[in-house]
């Protein structure tokens, strides 16, 4: 489940909120802004409470997936796709492939102002069916010429923040002997507890899923229950799972020296990064550490470099993290302020160089 929170201020350029017609689910499509071009972000399937919960969940992800896209440095705008699947509720294969075919006709209505793809709880499978009924989709599978799954790009970008994060507290890109919690083993957490537990990290690991104590096993990690990874001492504390989790609560009672992993939203609030700050905890900002995959998506879609030049991109991300933290520390403001600021900057001079042009 995810965390229930208020609805967030409404600037986006257009949201749609339906009824898929087969699968009976609510789908929301949210396009925050095309400012930088058409807008890309992927189709989240997840249970929620209630369903303004997953509208919310669109409206927040859709905002910062401009973010992302701007800081990155990418010709997208942001926008995002959510299914809402009800408490107790499991889909068997025909429902899910309706639930897909009723995105797709969603995202179609956009008429490629947003860009779909994969995202938590949907796969390149799932885009597979997207594509029956609209083009405006990418990350297709390998097997059919799409580029597959973006989790592999992500978990590189993140391993980059995190060894900069790294050296930012302890004066060492190095992670061997470095204590880790990664909170989720989905697609990018599981791939960043192998590479990390490899390296010699000592690591702390959880997820709401407790099969995924079989790969804790099999790294040698420790084990905790959800809800109290937060209290593990720790170098960086990693959330790879849903959004929200940072609440102030959680950030009080936060024994680490650092935040950075791919979970989207992971702060409830946008103060906790102030609260993190204040702590002397660092952030790596959530939409910058975790924008591997979209850069992927999003170069391989328009064929912008070959596949090894686009990972090397991926990987820059480390050194967009390093120059964040020393402006956030030159000018004494947070990681986020300074991020935030950068994508502003993106986005206020491609809206001036439009308003010229017309």
């Amino acid at each position: 489940m995810t965390h229930t929170l208020p609805l967030p201020d409404f600037s986006h350029e257009r949201v749609e909120v339906t009824t898929g017609p087969r699968s009976g689910l609510l789908i929301t499509v949210a396009l925050h802004s095309s400012t930088l071009g058409p807008a890309l972000g992927g189709a989240r399937m997840w249970t929620y409470p209630h369903w303004s919960d997953a509208v919310g969940d669109a409206l927040r992800l859709s905002a910062a997936m401009t973010l992302k896209n701007a800081a990155a440095g990418l010709d997208a705008g942001g926008g995002k796709a959510v299914i809402c699947l009800p408490p107790g509720t499991t889909l068997d294969a025909d429902r899910r492939r309706a639930a897909y075919l009723d995105l797709g006709d969603a995202v179609d209505r956009f008429g490629g102002s947003y860009r779909t793809a994969e995202d938590v709880g949907s796969t390149t499978e799932d885009m597979l069916v997207v594509s029956e009924r609209t083009a405006h989709v990418v990350g297709l599978p390998d097997a059919v010429g799409g580029s597959g799954e973006p989790a592999g790009p992500t978990s590189l970008g993140v391993y980059e923040a995190l060894r900069a994060t790294l050296e930012q507290v302890t004066g060492t890109h190095e992670v061997v002997g470095r204590r880790i919690t990664v909170s989720g083993l989905g697609q990018v957490g599981s791939r960043l507890a192998v590479r990390l537990s490899a390296e010699g990290a000592v690591l702390t690991v959880t997820d709401v899923n407790p099969a995924k104590r079989t790969l804790a096993a099999e790294l040698g990690a420790r084990w905790v229950e959800p809800g109290s990874e937060h209290l593990i001492e720790a170098d960086v504390f990693v959330p790879a799972g849903i959004g929200g989790v940072l609440d102030a609560d959680t950030i009080d009672a936060l024994a680490a020296r650092a935040v950075c992993g791919p979970a989207n939203n992971p702060l409830a609030h946008r103060s906790g990064a102030d609260r993190l700050a204040a702590r002397g905890i660092l952030y790596a900002p959530d939409f910058v550490v975790n924008a591997g995959g979209v850069v992927y998506l999003d170069l391989e879609a328009k064929h912008l470099g070959t596949r090894s030049q686009i990972m090397d991109r991926v990987a820059a991300i480390g050194d967009t993290v390093r120059a964040l933290f020393a402006d956030a520390a030159a000018r004494d403001i947070t990681p986020l302020d300074a991020a935030e600021e950068r994508a502003a900057e993106r986005l206020g001079r491609r809206a001036r160089e439009s308003a010229v042009l017309v």
